[in-house]
């Protein structure tokens, strides 16, 4: 019956060799860059790294050729035994393919991450299987891809149980959010609904506390409840959230501003509201 109160409110061996295949079968089909086609990129080190240790091994995992092959050594074995291709490449293959990304010399290639769907979201809610109450992060027009990357990664490392997001004015689960995230994008469930407003609304007959974040609101987001189960809701930033999201809202809530900015980012922002919620899960301790 839904998910309970509402309150009152690894070291090498050698040098990877580019003529390598390992898992069997064929290559998959290259594109344009020489890159595997209908894979996604993942750059960077923590990005990589982090895919790894769940398990997720890439199909193919770029490394740039030099120094690059003896730092990054532990982490080429690690995909190595998982059955991934690795391939030495030049440095130019990788900047062209990251398009200005810091790839810090290696670059995963995985399927491409999907969205949730709004009724996995429902079963979960509906047959809440722990013991602390739902945190969730909504995000209403948040497009920018950066933002949404740090929002995941604020996400995780809060223990959020999953952010939801509406199928339309949102950032794709791209190479970019993958990057910025550093992992989190793959261990925090991303809900996809098709109503945003409507999605809400039916939060709150299954027990959620809505709290959206407003500048005028009156209410201090460190006086809000966070201890049953909450919904945080972030606009983007300048436009901050949709009137009917607005509408949608059990209470609106706002940082308060002490210096002459008028807002955060919206990641930061979301930072200190999941963050505000741990400390009161905790029962206010730091």
């Amino acid at each position: 019956m839904g998910v309970g109160r509402r309150g009152p409110r690894q070291q090498a061996r050698g040098r990877p060799d580019t003529r390598e295949r390992h898992g069997g079968g064929k290559r998959p089909a290259q594109g344009a860059s020489g890159a595997p086609a209908g894979l996604d990129a993942v750059f960077g080190v923590h990005a990589v790294r982090a895919l790894l240790d769940r398990g997720d091994t890439p199909r193919e995992l770029w490394v740039q050729e030099g120094d690059a092959e003896q730092r990054l050594a532990e982490l080429v074995e690690m995909a190595r035994r998982g059955g991934a291709r690795v391939l030495v490449r030049p440095r130019d293959d990788l900047e062209r393919l990251a398009s200005g990304a810091s790839h810090q010399g290696v670059v995963a290639f995985c399927p491409p991450l999907c969205a949730e769907s709004e009724a996995s979201l429902w079963f979960k809610l509906e047959a809440w299987p722990l013991a602390a109450p739902p945190l969730l992060l909504v995000l209403d027009g948040v497009t920018d891809v950066h933002n949404f990357g740090a929002c995941l990664r604020s996400a995780d490392a809060a223990g959020a149980h999953g952010v939801i997001v509406p199928k339309d004015k949102s950032a794709p689960l791209n190479a970019t959010v993958r990057k910025v995230a550093s992992g989190a994008a793959e261990s925090v469930p991303v809900y996809q609904v098709t109503n945003l407003a409507r999605a809400l609304a039916r939060l709150k007959t299954l027990g959620v506390w809505v709290l959206g974040t407003a500048g005028e609101a009156e209410t201090a987001l460190f006086d809000a409840d966070f201890t049953g189960p909450v919904a945080l809701v972030m606009g983007a930033e300048g436009k901050g959230m949709r009137r009917l999201t607005r509408e949608a809202c059990d209470t609106l809530i706002k940082l308060p501003m002490a210096g002459s900015v008028s807002s955060l980012n919206v990641s930061v922002a979301a930072g200190i509201g999941l963050f505000e919620a741990v400390r009161q899960r905790r029962g206010g301790q730091p």
